[in-house]
């Protein structure tokens, strides 16, 4: 099965928590701190496998959690690494977050990778906490939650030469008569829900990869019908051919179909609408071919485009389409790239949305104070100590947590919660 779009959720590895520990050791009555740090958390990272052909494997798994690092121990030992999770994606994978649209890495080539979501950083041990005020520090940092996101997998199929027109005009018969590719074939719209790929060698040994592409119908743009799955694997073509049937079989205007297909491009993506066409007016066989056929010809011959009559069902005129399309696509990759063609698309540096720190909301008299970074300070803290409680009481104030109760209202005796810890202010 064909599978070309996958939504997974993702999550970083935590660092480990610094330790809290001091030398114990048989003729060292009065041992200074040795805790030692919390390792880093694992990254997630995709990378390309040449080897694969769809997304499948993301279909039912939709969850990827990377291995947390490892806490910090005495003797000033280092807690280990979590390890990176590497994910496995065909050539052609867009990566993009669900939450913003934007673009994180876009994997085209052998050896393409991308780090998506990054490991927490590891907790200091109380190593680095002594002053000369502060000689055994009691307390040590936790480690920080990595990233979780959301994303949005999208295969875009590579290939040379892509088929593209309306449902139904010959373009899957067109692709099983001059390549090796089965597709299935049949008089009834949407036969082809998934590309198809195929490798054509002309007579003169020359070879491209040409692509059959689900059919596209108006709208498309807006993603009707199958439009958004057959404008995404359009979009890494070097060159279009355009099946039309000239025969005019289900009662549509030949030219009418060219100038819709070529508006949907455009709507779409206006770079594809200036990609270089060759037409194949296809079902030439049929009596009723002649007339739209010399229309269709006259009235592309002023836009500079070829147009062939070909039957795909008796392979007529097939090896002159071939040919032209193997020499056109020569000419296309010897020319040097536009500057505006260089990047297709925007790929955005991934950074995660900065949150804030912390957030404060009042439920009667009671101030409940939430965050990533406030949840990391509460377990670094140890309550029983002094050292470690003046230390949290300097970040509440230096981070403005303190100002922002103050601007909220708070009164002295009111109730402070911070996950399961619960105090009363004063100031």
């Amino acid at each position: 099965m064909f599978i070309d779009v996958a939504k997974i959720s993702l999550k970083a590895g935590k660092g480990g928590n610094g330790s809290a520990s001091f030398r114990k050791e048989l003729y060292v009555p009065a041992g200074g701190p040795d805790g030692g740090d919390g390792g880093k958390g694992g990254s997630i990272i995709f990378e390309v496998d040449e080897g694969m052909r769809t997304l499948m494997d993301f279909r039912y798994k939709k969850s990827y959690t990377a291995e947390h690092g490892e806490d910090g121990k005495g003797r000033k030992c280092f807690g280990r690494d979590g390890k990176d999770l590497v994910l496995k994606v065909p050539p052609g994978t867009t990566i993009k977050n669900e939450q913003t649209g934007e673009i994180i890495a876009d994997l085209v080539e052998k050896g393409d990778s991308k780090v998506i979501a990054k490991g927490g950083k590891g907790g200091k041990g109380n190593v680095h906490f002594t002053s000369s005020t502060r000689q055994a520090p009691n307390f040590a940092i936790a480690g920080a939650h990595g990233d979780e996101l959301t994303v949005i997998l999208e295969l875009k199929m590579i290939a040379d030469v892509g088929l593209i027109g309306f449902p139904n005009v010959g373009k899957s018969t067109l692709l099983s008569v001059v390549t090796s590719a089965t597709p299935k074939i049949a008089n009834y719209h949407f036969t082809t829900i998934t590309p198809n790929l195929g490798v054509v060698k002309t007579k003169y040994g020359d070879s491209f990869v040409l692509a059959d592409i689900p059919g596209l119908i108006e709208g498309a743009h807006e993603g009707v019908g199958l439009g958004h799955d057959f404008l995404r694997h359009v979009e890494r073509t070097k060159l279009l051919i355009h099946v039309i049937d000239v025969a005019a079989v289900e009662g549509r205007d030949p030219l009418e179909d060219f100038e819709k297909i070529n508006s949907e491009l455009e709507l779409y993506n206006t770079k594809l609408s200036k990609r270089t066409q060759i037409v194949a007016a296809n079902k030439v066989d049929i009596p009723s071919a002649d007339e739209h056929l010399t229309r269709l010809t006259e009235a592309l011959k002023e836009k500079g485009i070829a147009v062939f009559p070909i039957s795909a069902a008796t392979r007529k005129g097939l090896d002159d389409l071939i040919v032209y399309a193997a020499k056109k696509l020569k000419e296309l990759e010897a020319q040097p790239p536009e500057e505006e063609e260089v990047e297709e698309e925007k790929v955005y540096q991934f950074e995660p949305e900065e949150e804030k720190l912390f957030t404060i909301r009042r439920e009667n008299n009671t101030y409940i104070i939430e965050g990533k970074f406030i949840e990391r300070l509460i377990y670094s803290t140890n309550f029983d100590d002094s050292d470690s409680l003046a230390y949290f009481q300097k970040v509440l104030r230096k981070r403005g947590i303190i100002d922002e109760l103050k601007e909220k209202g708070i009164q002295e005796g009111d109730l402070v919660k911070i996950y399961e810890v619960e105090f009363e202010y004063y100031d």
